[in-house]
């Protein structure tokens, strides 16, 4: 009898540590069937390079959502770029967190003419014609980018979400800027993500820090959906989904009837 309760505590226990925000559902209805371009709708051969103002521009050229990505500079610039160094993008090896903005400008984006740009020239080009996802970087422990984001977003009249892998981003947010929508990204991090802990990864995978984020929704791995927790939140909670890297016409169509929003790459040239 005892371990019967045991059992029934722990199952509570993982219950509420994955239970999202359940009172927004409605606020998210204004994105269902938004179509997301991951980092804006960038080309494979490098013309128009990933979450440049080009790739920007193409994507509002289709009146698609663009989702993209934010870093803080060393200088306190919100700037959009994906990944935490500039290797593979820019050629040198540097965090863009130990970089200034004015360091930063002078380096094109995979040989292009194209520059990593500014967060705020961006809204200006959107300026609330399409929708945006933003996902917020936290290669470090600050958080200052979250308190950057919320005041370069304070302005914005555009629809616009956020969303991180990073637990602490939604914590922040739900403490301090609790109206803006936010959601909890995760995959198979188990598998596929081997530069932070075992433990924190495992506790993102099963979405076991939605207790802290209370996600208003959930950005995951369309090919990791199978996940008990994520479909738990999607058919248990009703939790609003989005699905991504979608880089497939079959992807999209899956993507499309399943879940409220989807994130694809490249629709111009794969489909």
């Amino acid at each position: 009898m005892f371990f019967i309760i045991f059992l029934i505590c722990i199952f509570v226990l993982y219950l509420w540590m994955i239970t999202p925000n359940l009172f927004r559902r409605a606020a998210l209805k204004k994105f269902n069937h938004t179509e997301f371009a991951h980092r804006g709708l960038h080309s494979g051969d490098f013309h128009v390079p990933e979450n440049s103002m080009a790739a920007f521009r193409a994507a509002l050229l289709r009146g698609l959502g663009i989702e993209l990505d934010v870093h803080l500079t060393k200088d306190g610039r919100i700037v959009v770029f994906h990944d935490d160094t500039l290797k593979r993008m820019c050629g040198l090896d540097k965090y863009i967190e130990d970089m200034t903005y004015t360091e930063l400008v002078s380096l094109p984006l995979l040989g292009s003419s194209e520059r990593i740009p500014l967060l705020e020239d961006v809204l200006s080009l959107v300026d609330g014609r399409v929708p945006l996802l933003i996902e917020v970087k936290l290669p470090r422990k600050s958080l200052a980018v979250c308190r950057a984001l919320q005041k370069e977003l304070a302005s914005y009249k555009g629809e616009y979400l956020i969303q991180s892998f990073n637990t602490l981003v939604l914590y922040w947010f739900r403490k301090n800027a609790p109206d803006i929508l936010r959601g909890q990204l995760s995959a198979n991090l188990i598998r596929e993500d081997k530069s932070n802990p075992y433990i924190l990864r495992l506790f993102v995978q099963f979405l076991l820090t939605n207790f802290l984020g209370k996600p208003d929704f959930i950005s995951y791995s369309l090919k990791d959906t199978s996940n008990i927790s994520f479909l738990i939140n999607r058919h248990i909670f009703r939790a609003p989904t989005a699905v991504w890297t979608l880089t497939t016409k079959k992807a999209l169509d899956k993507g499309r009837k399943l879940h409220n929003m989807v994130i694809f790459e490249r629709i111009h040239e794969n489909y």
